[in-house]
């Protein structure tokens, strides 16, 4: 990982740790870390499952990233003793071997499926259709539900509004969002496309996809069940 374009660290050998059930967070080996730019602060955290943690701020060439670092040097969990977490956030960018991970790093039990299907897509908010599409390519993601993506032209981007919504995601790259508007009605930000996707999901660049937690989603003729998920 880097700060002001400087390498805080180096390493074939990190750990790969599940802090969330969602994504993997690494820690790195100390003997793999510039120490010479970490200085130990007074802070101090508590993990339930980690135990106490020694803070460091970085700093790089005038650039101060505070409490940046932890150690757990004490932790019920060995592993994890001679290893030092950073903050993925406070670091400018990071690498696995010569490609920028962006957003979080990658679970190496994720999977990214995307598939072109000749089946009939439909998606309705309060009756109003909003897409009608023959052409849907269906991504797979591990863990998640299926996402129906469609090309635009087969979308109603009249009744779409464009908002300031902005994700990401370290799979797919950055998504734009859109809000549905029917009649006196807005859904807001249920609508989301990847203009300029990383390349494991190129077959969806540009492609318009919907939260069917929040519309009627039709395939084939047949509704499909509203999942529930947290973007209910």
């Amino acid at each position: 990982m880097y700060v002001a374009g400087v390498a805080i660290a180096d390493t074939v050998r990190p750990l790969y740790v599940w802090e969330v059930p969602f994504y993997p967070s690494y820690y790195v080996p100390v003997a793999d870390v510039r120490a010479d730019l970490l200085d130990q602060t007074s802070t101090v955290t508590h993990s339930t499952s980690r135990g106490d943690a020694v803070h460091f701020t970085v700093r790089v060439d005038g650039e101060e990233r505070a409490d940046a670092a932890w150690q757990y040097r004490e932790s019920p969990i060995e592993e994890l003793r001679d290893h030092i977490r950073f903050d993925w956030n406070a670091m400018d960018a990071w690498f696995e071997e010569d490609e920028e991970v962006f957003t979080h790093a990658r679970s190496p039990y994720t999977r990214i499926d995307i598939l072109p299907t000749s089946r009939h897509v439909r998606v309705e908010l309060n009756g109003v259709v909003l897409a009608d599409s023959p052409h849907a390519r269906v991504l797979f993601e591990t863990g998640l539900v299926p996402r129906w993506y469609l090309p635009k032209v087969d979308v109603r981007m009249d009744l779409l509004v464009a908002t300031d919504e902005v994700t990401h995601c370290p799979y797919k790259g950055q998504a734009e969002y859109w809000s549905a508007r029917v009649g006196d009605e807005l859904e807001e930000n249920v609508v989301w496309s990847y203009g300029t996707p990383l390349p494991e999901s190129e077959r969806i660049a540009g492609y318009i996809s919907f939260y069917n937690e929040r519309v009627d989603l039709f395939v084939d003729g047949v509704r499909q069940e509203r999942p529930r998920t947290r973007f209910s």
